[in-house]
């Protein structure tokens, strides 16, 4: 315990953050009561349950990393290492955070916001843990090595998240603002994409340092956007019934209450511990778990869903072959929902012209030098144009899900040992 709770645990008094310094009677369990303040058990179960369905099955970050996947089983065996190693960080995240807690009580662990703002500037300096006990306990090669991990990993994440926004925006959004734009537009809009969002990031900064616990910001956050996209998400693969309409006014229920929420919460200011009785949130939001509000607010999307699903037309059989769960199979041809617009609807397709071949050679170097900054390059010899046949043909092969008997039964069988690995260490720690 920091030495500010001993003290005055010491002379009994009635010091306001003594209980702060006291790690509570269930920090061993991951099972905690539906009242719990930090880990409710149906929140738990439930909340994050959504929010992974969410990150983990329709998140752009790890959907583009497994459509890189050579075949289906290429994909679900990553997914299976993937779950393996997500065993890690209880080892290298959670265990380390709690000694790190024990090792410096005085500074990981600090109870009074007066000490804590000499330690680490903040009202709280749980999130110093990590790179705490690396600084202190790590020998120095070790110790850089440690950092450059770190700094890697935040890199790669943070690459994976501008690049999927940013493609998302230039060929879903800016494609149809501009449905003739060029491969040098798109190549500009892409990298001007980029640069805002470091921008808005940048200007977050302050907002994400005046939170006390990182963790459970994201997750909040999370629980207030990711519910809706799992509830369509859900909906789609599972009920052929679900169409556009439904599941765009879903989307835009569900953004608007979370935004409401996000809004609402972080437009009071967050006491720390000893200060609550300072908080004058209301009920609806102290009372209510973020994790608990991610499940209101999935049920909500899903019930808008089916209502306008259900008082507007479906969609063809015709074109849902080989989109749902249970027709992955069906050999039946499919017919692009697309293809019934009429052609004055229609959008125009894009023009993409190529790159320069002939006078590519005649440009001066700084503008070879542009060009190459945008990823625009000589192309060598005529672009072959494919065939119906064997356009029909790769669309074929990158949308089959035939798998090898053998991997098909060596995967499953790795991934009801990993289920069950995981429901062990839920029961060991609960």
């Amino acid at each position: 315990m920091p030495n500010t709770t001993t003290y005055h645990l010491g002379k009994n008094d009635s010091y306001r953050y003594t209980d702060c310094g006291i790690p509570p009677s269930n920090s061993y369990h991951l099972v905690r009561s539906a009242d719990d303040g930090d880990l409710p058990w149906p929140g738990v179960f439930f909340g994050l349950a959504i929010s992974s369905v969410w990150y983990w099955c329709s998140d752009q970050v790890i959907v583009q990393r497994a459509l890189a996947a050579k075949n289906l089983s290429h994909a679900k065996a990553g997914c299976i290492l993937a779950g393996y190693l997500k065993f890690l960080p209880m080892w290298l995240m959670v265990f380390p955070g709690m000694i790190a807690r024990v090792l410096y009580p005085d500074d990981v662990a600090c109870a009074d916001p007066a000490i804590c703002k000499e330690v680490c500037d903040q009202d709280s300096c749980t999130n110093i843990a990590f790179p705490t006990l690396v600084l202190r306990l790590m020998p120095n090669g070790l110790r850089g090595l440690m950092l450059a991990v770190m700094m890697s990993a935040l890199i790669s994440s943070l690459t994976s998240i501008f690049n999927s926004s940013s493609t998302i925006f230039t060929m879903d959004i800016w494609r149809r603002i501009r449905t003739n734009a060029t491969e040098v537009e798109l190549m500009i809009v892409g990298r001007l994409c980029v640069v805002i969002l470091v921008g808005v990031g940048v200007i977050w900064i302050p907002v994400v340092q005046s939170v006390t616990e990182l963790f459970h910001y994201i997750q909040a956050i999370t629980s207030f956007l990711a519910p809706p996209i799992c509830a369509v998400y859900v909906l789609a693969i599972f009920w052929k019934r679900t169409n556009e309409t439904g599941s765009f006014w879903g989307l835009m229920v569900g953004l608007v209450v979370g935004i409401i929420r996000f809004a609402w919460e972080y437009s009071y200011t967050r006491y720390p511990c000893g200060d609550d009785d300072k908080s004058s949130k209301p009920d609806i939001i102290a009372k209510v778990h973020y994790l608990h509000f991610g499940i209101l607010l999935y049920g909500i999307v899903t019930i808008v869903t089916v209502v306008v699903t259900l008082l507007t037309p479906p969609i063809d059989d015709v074109h849902l072959e080989r989109l749902t769960y249970w027709n992955r199979f069906s050999t039946r041809k499919r017919i692009d929902i697309d293809s019934d617009d009429s052609a004055e609807n229609a959008p125009e397709p894009m023009e993409t012209p190529k790159p320069y071949q002939d006078d590519y050679d005649s440009l001066p170097w700084y503008r070879k030098a542009w060009e190459w900054i945008c990823g625009i390059e000589k192309m060598h010899g005529e672009e072959h144009v494919m065939t119906d046949e064997e356009m029909r043909a790769l669309e074929e092969k990158q949308t089959s899900i035939h798998e090898d008997k053998f991997w098909r039964r060596f995967l499953n069988f790795h991934a009801v040992l990993l289920m069950t690995l995981g429901a062990f260490v839920w029961g060991f720690f609960a």
